[in-house]
């Protein structure tokens, strides 16, 4: 059978693309769509070096670095990749890769990492911060993302199974498109963390430097805690923001290699993670190290991590405000019971997100849909 996978945009190497290179392991021979790619020559690897059949977006000035800005056009984009030559389409989506048209005749499976999230529930959220949630720009932006919605809403009956990366975008499938959907981790590199036992007197937080992130909430948490050390390892357009309110007790290193950042992930006394995140792949990178996880308790960081209220093998605890009163408590109460946090818990913990394991039920659940499906067609048929 002939395999189409369709992917939102090559641009960068993060955590949807990563899911696509084990897509991508598993069915080599298949064909690569997506709106834009702009992955360089030397880092084409993840994809196996294969061509990409681009939209007409590809070729619109500016969209190298702006292509966000032809949202817009997104959907009709999508809709003109021709994949009708295909028995087996698999989108990979968290914008609108899931709208590609496919007909009665194809099996579409949609591996959801989020429906358009500025679009749905997080949509003032995201105004907010990008300052559209005012005046005439407001008003023509709130009615684009309306004309987004009712797109992305049709356009989920042309999918014939959802997956989602956690059951906490399960529950946004089903609150935004009313379909069921079955829960398949994304693969986690955890063959790339080494289990760690001894630890050392400080905590660490990783990301890039941006709101929803919420380093700067952790930073001031342990800016009124000067006699615990934070390391925060990342960049963004915060930095500058969030260095101001640094305590001296706040180590920021800016940008780092995976070594540096793995080398502190190993000795931490635990990882601190503040935002909502759909699945979260740091926090289970910080446990495969053999290190706890203080997490907000929203999101996937509650399938991720293992409060020792509910388990005799622990993984971390939580906090559930998004304030530095929150942080500061979480972490006194994880100091009164870090002997519960074993490493090799944590470690143990991560494994069951492994890119093999990913590989395993990905294959036999796009296995079986397709049998089904096409059983079906042929009992039709005869």
């Amino acid at each position: 059978m002939k395999i189409a996978i369709v992917h939102d945009w090559l641009v960068t190497y993060a955590g949807a693309e990563k899911v696509l290179e084990q897509i991508l392991d598993i069915y080599p021979e298949a064909d690569l769509f997506s709106l834009v790619d702009f992955i360089q020559q030397e880092h084409r690897k993840f994809i196996n070096n294969k061509p990409v059949t681009t939209s007409f977006i590809q070729k619109l000035p500016l969209a190298k670095k702006r292509y966000r800005n032809y949202l817009p056009l997104m959907p009709r984009a999508i809709e003109q990749l021709d994949v009708s030559a295909y028995d087996v389409i698999i989108s990979s989506s968290h914008a609108v890769a899931k709208g590609v048209i496919t007909g009665p005749g194809q099996v579409h499976i949609s591996y959801v990492h989020s429906p358009i999230r500025y679009a749905w529930d997080l949509q003032h959220q995201y105004l907010k911060e990008a300052d559209l949630d005012k005046g005439l720009k407001g008003i023509l932006v709130r009615n684009m993302l309306y004309n987004i919605r009712n797109w992305d809403y049709r356009t989920a009956n042309g999918v014939d199974y959802f997956l989602s990366n956690s059951d906490f975008i399960g529950n946004r499938i089903w609150k935004v498109y009313r379909r069921e959907s079955e829960t398949i981790y994304p693969p986690v590199d955890v063959s790339s963390f080494t289990l760690h036992h001894e630890k050392a007197d400080f905590y660490v937080t990783a990301s890039r430097m941006v709101p929803y992130k919420k380093i700067e909430l952790i930073v001031e948490a342990f800016s009124q805690m000067p006699d615990k050390k934070l390391v925060v390892i990342g960049d963004g357009p915060d930095f500058e923001k969030i260095k101001a309110k640094a305590g001296s007790n706040v180590e920021l290193l800016g940008y780092q290699s995976f070594d540096v950042l793995k080398h502190h992930m190993q000795r931490a006394k635990a990882f601190v993670f503040a935002a909502e995140e759909d699945f979260g792949i740091t926090p289970v990178e910080a446990q495969a190290c053999g290190t706890p996880v203080i997490a907000f308790g929203k999101g996937g960081a509650l399938e991720t991590v293992v409060s020792y209220k509910h388990s005799d093998q622990p993984t971390g605890l939580f906090f559930y405000e998004q304030k530095p009163e929150a942080v500061i408590h979480a972490i006194l109460e994880f100091e009164e019971n870090k002997k519960l946090f074993k490493p090799e818990f944590c470690r143990e913990n991560a494994i069951r997100f492994s890119p093999e394991r990913f590989k395993k039920e990905f294959k036999q659940f796009v296995d079986e849909k397709v049998a089904e499906h096409f059983q079906k067609k042929n009992m039709v048929n005869n």
